[in-house]
């Protein structure tokens, strides 16, 4: 789930501690953006989305029209815009099973990246099955296949370059469907929100977060600032990766990564690296637990459901991905879903 790529285009998104007077609308806007977690179940037979009844409409929100694209466009792979306004041409797919990685809620159908992340998570698998002696890892979503805004859950995961990895180690044997959808990830904050669960969370966890923020590609990775504030704690030796981990709302049964733009990508909107030291003293993580971030008051009123961008208020080159023929490369079940040829059925 994104960290602080959940703030709308109108709130800066690089910003690590928002100003008071946004506090109530941000965590408004946090907490509808994190509705589709590790948390949230999958279906076994997820029904296609119905068409709709004017797609043409330029108020529809474009997160209607990305979500009914089933496969990448079959265009050369660029990336167009920004993490939290953008899409991918000739995204990749992550296999849905490695020796030391398997993807979770395959019916979102957000196992589609850029090529640099879709390597990153491959190497990543195999030093957490090296380093920590986890079996491998646990992918939850990357981005749709043409990226663009999504339905749920997500701000961020637009380009191809965010993934989302579960803090759950993968088990040591191949998960079925059901598995995939149902399954559960491990939460490692105490219920009080101060620190982690010293029964759950373990060294390896360390090792496999500092496997992935020394990646020279990742720029952030957003975590609950009780795992932050434990890290900070157990890091031996250099601790330079530490500048990577940012805290942030929710990330207390995954953790995300962002990667930098690709070399070459002219037309991808990065951020800049992250220069500010540790971020480990009592003054960067202070602002986490206040008893107010902790415990928010619900807010007075359901937040109104957001239309978010349309077609247009995205770079102009993603009407042309969204409009390209699919690439020809995936199968369907029996029942006309769409799925890699290895998946186990049950």
């Amino acid at each position: 789930m994104p960290g602080v790529s959940m703030l709308p285009p109108g709130l800066k998104s690089k910003l690590m501690i928002p100003r008071p007077i946004l506090l109530p609308l941000l965590l408004s806007i946090v907490i509808h953006a994190m509705s589709a977690s590790a948390q949230d179940k999958g279906s076994v037979d997820p029904k296609p989305l119905p068409p709709l009844a004017n797609p043409g409409d330029p108020k529809i929100g474009a997160k209607e029209l990305f979500a009914r694209k089933l496969l990448p466009a079959a265009m050369p792979t660029k990336v167009l815009g920004s993490y939290v306004k953008g899409c991918i041409a000739g995204a990749e797919q992550m296999p849905i099973t490695g020796d030391t990685w398997q993807v979770m809620r395959l019916s979102r159908n957000r196992y589609w990246g850029h090529p640099d992340t879709i390597a990153l998570l491959k190497r990543l698998s195999v030093k957490a099955h090296k380093d920590a002696g986890w079996p491998g890892i646990l992918i939850g979503d990357i981005a749709q296949p043409r990226g663009g805004p999504a339905l749920t859950g997500h701000a961020s995961h637009q380009i191809g370059l965010d993934a989302d990895i579960w803090l759950t180690p993968m088990p040591d044997h191949l998960l079925s469907r059901d598995e995939r959808e149902e399954m559960s990830a491990v939460m490692m904050v105490r219920e009080d929100r101060l620190d982690v669960d010293p029964k759950v969370f373990t060294p390896g966890h360390v090792l496999v977060l500092r496997d992935a923020a020394q990646e020279p590609s990742v720029q952030r990775i957003f975590v609950n600032p009780a795992i932050k504030k434990a890290l900070c704690r157990e890091a031996k030796g250099d601790r330079s990766w530490l500048t990577k981990i940012r805290p942030w709302y929710g990330h207390d049964y995954h953790f995300h990564i962002r990667i930098a733009c690709p070399p070459g990508a002219s037309e991808c909107k990065g951020q800049p690296d992250q220069r500010d030291g540790e971020g480990c003293g009592a003054k960067d993580l202070a602002y986490w637990f206040k008893d107010k971030i902790l415990h928010p008051e619900p807010p007075k009123e359901p937040p109104k459901p957001r239309t978010g961008p349309t077609l247009a208020q995205l770079p102009a080159a993603c009407k042309q991905v969204l409009n390209a023929p699919d690439a020809k490369q995936q199968h369907r079940d029996r029942d006309g879903v769409l799925i890699p040829s290895q998946l186990p059925l049950k």
